[in-house]
């Protein structure tokens, strides 16, 4: 369990902690010091993907973990250090503060309703992720959303999203309700086109495309995926042609009455935030 598996679960658990805090405004040096760390470790492990567990119910419980540990941690500050650790479970940082778990990773795979479960909290945790700093100008005139599925979703009342969108309020991302299943007809159906063509993309964001003299800047947004790796293709009015293959990136130009938007894709809600980040710093670099 500490061998190849333990090394996986500290490193997702990493991943996750250092993305949230670096969101939340910590240096990537602070983050180091704060995971015992260093800084190009914590740079490389920031551009990685999230390390697969093989299991749906272990990816769960460490998201989970590093959720908390996060907001734990920025809630004391990057001066915290760790003066005790008991194997795993437990952390006490100066002030006088304990954070305690009893995690079991099982092997096991989530049962339908604790998936359905899983997933809307991961969507809670990826909006949290949002850095307002990179999105604000990029946030829709209808707002912006965020929806997820199981793999195996067909029907658009099998994808959970934001109820009423994700606004900016007072300088910082809101969102009114939690999510839940059948949220959003229109980004869960543009979902569930790309899932049929690419199956490993589960979850999707709808932002501003980047507006030139004559309308949408496609030029702009298809380098930055070149530049990216990512797969770009036009999706006009939410529709997603296709013969298969990888869908990283659609683009939707808009027309009379119709708001152009930039749908980024990816296999989990969390990734989704990371790619998004990247897409945005890679057009703001172009100018």
């Amino acid at each position: 369990m500490l061998g190849e598996v333990g090394d996986k679960w500290l490193s997702r658990l990493h991943q996750n902690v250092a993305k949230d805090l670096r969101t939340k405004g910590w240096s990537q040096t602070e983050i180091a010091d704060i995971l015992g760390s260093t800084q190009s470790t914590i740079s490389r492990q920031m551009q990685k993907p999230p390390t697969s567990l093989g299991a749906s119910a272990d990816e769960a419980t460490v998201d989970g973990w590093g959720h908390e540990l996060s907001l734990a941690l920025n809630s004391m500050g990057p001066g915290s250090r760790v003066i005790r650790q008991r194997l795993v479970v437990e952390f006490q940082f100066t002030g006088n503060n304990t954070i305690r778990y009893d995690k079991t990773l099982t092997g096991l795979d989530l049962e339908e309703g604790q998936e359905q479960r899983a997933l809307l909290r991961r969507l809670e945790w990826a909006a949290g992720r949002l850095d307002v700093r990179r999105i604000e100008h990029s946030i829709p005139a209808v707002g912006l959303n965020i929806a997820s599925c199981s793999v195996d979703a067909t029907s658009t009342s099998e994808v959970a999203a934001f109820p009423g969108r994700i606004t900016l309020v007072d300088g910082a991302l809101r969102h009114h309700e939690t999510p839940s299943f059948g949220s959003s007809n229109h980004l869960a159906s543009v979902l569930l086109a790309t899932h049929a063509l690419d199956s490993s993309k589960v979850s999707i964001l709808n932002i501003r495309p980047p507006l030139g003299a004559k309308g949408v800047d496609t030029a702009r947004v298809e380098e930055a995926c070149k530049q990216l790796g990512y797969n770009f293709s036009l999706a006009p009015k939410g529709a997603v042609n296709g013969q298969g293959g990888r869908i990283d990136v659609l683009l939707d130009e808009g027309d009379f009455g119709w708001e152009p938007t930039l749908y980024i894709l990816a296999h989990n809600p969390l990734d989704l935030i990371d790619r998004t980040h990247q897409v945005l710093s890679a057009i703001e670099g172009m100018k």
